[in-house]
């Protein structure tokens, strides 16, 4: 497991320089945004659909090795079997052994997050295996060899002529000599490329939005059929997921697909909602000779024990990096690794740990937007703040930016002189700053004038105006 995201700043910068990647991005502030609006107001009662959702995975994670036991014993009586991973290396070599004990030479793959936390497909490349991406834009950045950029739309920071370019370069081969330029033919070219290959595979691998203790039962949500044709067509279907996914009972599922779609989409329900449940019956037309079921664990046991509990509520809907002002102008690739935004904030420190996450608890403005469109009401602006503190405490902050905290902490808590030296600094600053109305360089803000002028001060200071406004009869 790699997460390289100590250069946040550093990607974060080359995003906003990036013309084509903001006009591909400003999608996300119109288009899922209003589709979700549209959705959540259609439904009266949506807002207790959200209590109902938090109280399910907040008794379920309580709960969570009861549940566990009960859906692995399900598994089994459904002819299944069950695999326990301590972390992403164990995760990785279970899947291994299944592929090397059915001799499996080609691995088709349905959208997993969990799969890209553990870099399966990296693992089993090594081995030898052809892998496949068999949705549309986790193929495409599996094409580009990128990391996805958003958890529903791998693909947002791609322009439709981007992705033409690298279909025409490694297609052109395969039977399509003519450049595509429209989104329905790069699609057709995507089903008639990976047609013949569900039908190859020795091994299917999917996720799971959830598993169902009750039943021993994974669903998955798409909208291309991708799911249903690698879990079915495989003689061997893998499921991999993060231990938290497990919920009670099929109603409880029923609840939170409610949320989720709504939630990622605008809508009320995907096109394909699959429920898998064990291998292939007597009488089954279809479906697999074997199912497997990876149960990955790799941080989550901490989060459960301490104060992070809530984050493992998270359904992966991405509401709240689609209305965060920083991953709205940033993206995804500066978080560094498969969660991005607000949830990846805090997963990623959590899992991977605040030596190589240290920025990410930081790229945040707390303005309470995530909070307030999450689904399961996780609180994600006092987890990010806790991160925070913890890195603090930890001294993982950098010397330069512990003193100036110390020294604006020591100025604060001296009210008389606080105040002396703010209206001497606007004072100063507003004279300095008047011929021109800002500053294009300022001591200590050039974080801020490399990208946009710092406005000249304008009047006194907010203590001095709100005192003179309580004197008003």
């Amino acid at each position: 497991m790699t997460a390289a995201t100590q250069d946040f700043h550093a990607r974060a910068s080359e995003a906003l320089d990036d013309s084509g990647f903001q006009k591909s991005i400003s999608t996300l502030k119109t288009g899922f945004v209003a589709a979700r609006a549209r959705a959540v107001g259609a439904l009266p009662e949506y807002e207790e659909m959200r209590e109902a959702g938090r109280a399910i995975k907040d008794h379920t994670l309580a709960n969570l090795d009861f549940y566990l036991e009960r859906f692995e014993a399900e598994v089994t009586r459904q002819g299944g079997h069950v695999h326990w991973a301590a972390d992403a290396d164990e995760a990785c070599q279970i899947v291994r052994d299944i592929c090397k004990r059915v001799g499996a030479k080609t691995v088709t793959k349905g959208k997993s997050m969990v799969s890209e936390e553990i870099g399966l497909n990296q693992v089993l490349e090594a081995d030898g295996l052809e892998v496949l991406e068999t949705d549309a834009g986790e193929y495409i950045v599996q094409l580009a060899k990128e990391l996805p950029s958003h958890i529903v739309m791998p693909t947002i920071h791609k322009s439709t002529e981007a992705i033409a370019d690298l279909f025409y370069e490694h297609h052109r081969n395969q039977g399509f000599d003519k450049r595509a330029d429209n989104p329905a033919e790069l699609i057709g070219q995507v089903r008639t490329i990976l047609r013949k290959k569900y039908f190859e595979a020795d091994v299917g691998i999917t996720g799971a939005n959830f598993l169902i203790a009750q039943t021993g039962s994974s669903v998955i949500v798409t909208n291309e059929g991708n799911g249903d044709l690698t879990s079915t067509l495989a003689p061997v279907h893998i499921v991999t997921a993060s231990i938290e996914k497990v919920v009670p009972t099929l109603a409880d599922a029923t609840t939170l697909l409610r949320l989720l779609v709504r939630s990622a989409l605008g809508m009320e329900i995907t096109s394909y909602t699959t429920v898998s449940t064990g291998p292939r019956r007597p009488g089954d037309l279809d479906g697999p000779e074997e199912y497997h079921v990876v149960l990955v664990d790799n941080g989550r046991t901490k989060m459960l024990a301490g104060a992070f509990r809530p984050m493992l509520r998270c359904i992966r809907c991405a509401a709240c990096m689609n209305h965060c002002p920083v991953y709205l102008s940033v993206g995804g690739h500066p978080y560094g690794w498969v969660y991005p935004g607000p949830m990846g904030a805090v997963l990623t420190p959590m899992i991977a740990g605040h030596e190589r996450a240290r920025e990410l608890p930081h790229a945040c403005t707390l303005n309470g937007r995530c909070q307030q469109v999450c689904p399961v009401k996780i609180p994600l602006p006092d987890l990010l703040r806790r991160l925070r503190h913890e890195q603090w405490e930890n001294h993982f902050i950098n010397a330069k930016t512990r003193w100036g905290v110390g020294l604006w902490s020591w100025l604060a808590r001296k009210p008389a002189l606080y105040h002396a030296v703010t209206r001497a600094a606007i004072g100063v600053l507003g004279w300095l700053g008047h011929p021109r109305g800002s500053f294009r360089q300022l001591p200590l803000a050039g974080g801020w004038t490399a990208g946009r002028d710092m406005p000249a001060p304008q009047g006194t200071t907010f203590h001095a105006a709100w005192a003179k406004r309580q004197q008003r009869p």
